[in-house]
């Protein structure tokens, strides 16, 4: 077992729950004894005994008198308590997260849900942490945000062991490619496309773009971004395209805008920016004053999801939309529908969110 500071009757409730998730007990199989166990782990008949108890009222274990404790199918184990749905984010209590949530929350609520919530820190080991834990509970479906889409999915065993459970799930903001479930996300490309139309519209041709690219919607937004180009035939400097990482996101493209903003030709200084996101924005927003320049005067700047931080300066910023709320709320809607069994749950039943172009302050004709 893994060594975690939890106590050791979940610490094996874990353990056991990834030999189902993997399949290393099958449906029907016999568990191995409350003594072999102990033995195993180096704890007690009664830690174990708990831990079967749990494990057995949740549906994934049943015991036949004289015979021992065997696993349940997956049509049993789904009947266990079905009220609760887990949601998990890459973040809870940041930018427009707490908003998707409080969307899904009022929904569920609505409908007679419990929400269990957990986040992963954009980080691919928490997020195997929280499917564990979430797999560990009685649940009867899952909202998932994948942490770092772009990087693959290392948790795929995780993600099958839902499929094997007959757990339904869905999958917002992104979904990793090699899962067939429905997802709710926003046309990025669209986004990074009309993010800079508007800009060359507006007189620019020197625009320099900066995505996070570990994750799809930043891919996506810098696709847009690059296709807005070559359909005006508007030059795009290689050096104009900062891509960076969650890790590289407080210093690189500061350090990237503040590098192009310093370049003593002004001629070579891009005249626009467009940004990942709103809190980007507000990041690069500080970059430019620190040069001596100006949002829009001298620089005009776009952001991306039109969070409370697009109005929160004294320069309000030009953003792409993103339904935050609408988000939540449909997708507890698409995802109870499924459980009920009202709605399928492959790939094709999901949603596409079509960005809207909120003009403010921060950017002006030159």
């Amino acid at each position: 077992m893994k060594e975690k500071q939890l106590p050791k009757y979940i610490q094996l409730k874990q353990e056991i729950l990834s030999w189902l998730h993997t399949g290393k007990l099958k449906p029907n199989d016999q568990m191995p004894s409350e003594n072999e166990i102990a033995e195993q782990f180096l704890i007690s008949r009664q830690t174990v005994r708990q831990t079967f108890g749990e494990l057995e009222k949740e549906g994934w274990l049943y015991r036949m008198q004289g015979k021992g404790t065997f696993v349940s199918t997956p049509q049993t184990q789904k009947s266990r308590d079905v009220q609760t749905i887990g949601i998990l984010t890459t973040y809870i209590s940041d930018y427009i997260f707490p908003h998707i949530v409080r969307g899904a929350e009022a929904a569920l609520r609505a409908r007679g849900y419990r929400l269990l919530l957990s986040s992963t820190d954009n980080d691919k080991a928490k997020e195997r942490e929280s499917l564990d834990m979430m797999m560990s509970q009685p649940l009867s479906g899952l909202i998932i945000e994948p942490t770092k889409s772009a990087e693959g999915n290392p948790n795929l065993s995780s993600y099958l062991s839902l499929d094997y459970q007959h757990i339904p799930y869905l999958m917002i903001n992104e979904r990793y490619p090699e899962m067939n479930c429905p997802s709710l996300t926003m046309d990025d490309e669209e986004g990074g496309y009309k993010a800079a139309q508007h800009l060359i519209e507006l007189g620019h041709r020197r625009l320099a773009g900066f995505f996070k690219t570990d994750d799809l919607q930043g891919v996506n937004r810098l696709k847009g971004f690059i296709r807005a180009h070559q359909h005006y035939q508007v030059p795009l400097l290689p050096e104009f395209v900062i891509h960076y990482t969650t890790e590289e996101k407080r210093e690189k493209p500061y350090v990237s805008a503040i590098a192009m903003l310093e370049q003593s030709d002004a001629q070579a200084q891009p005249t626009a920016f467009v940004c990942y996101n709103d809190e980007l924005a507000i990041h690069l927003l500080e970059a430019v004053r620190t040069t001596g320049l100006q949002v829009p005067k001298d620089v005009s700047l776009i952001g991306f999801d039109d969070s409370t931080l697009a109005t929160a300066t004294e320069v309000k910023l030009t953003s792409l939309s993103h339904p935050k709320t609408e988000l939540g709320s449909d997708a507890v809607g698409i995802l109870l529908d499924m459980i009920e069994n009202k709605r399928a749950s492959g790939s094709e039943t999901g949603k596409v969110y079509k960005p809207e172009l909120i003009i403010r302050a921060s950017t002006i004709r030159i």
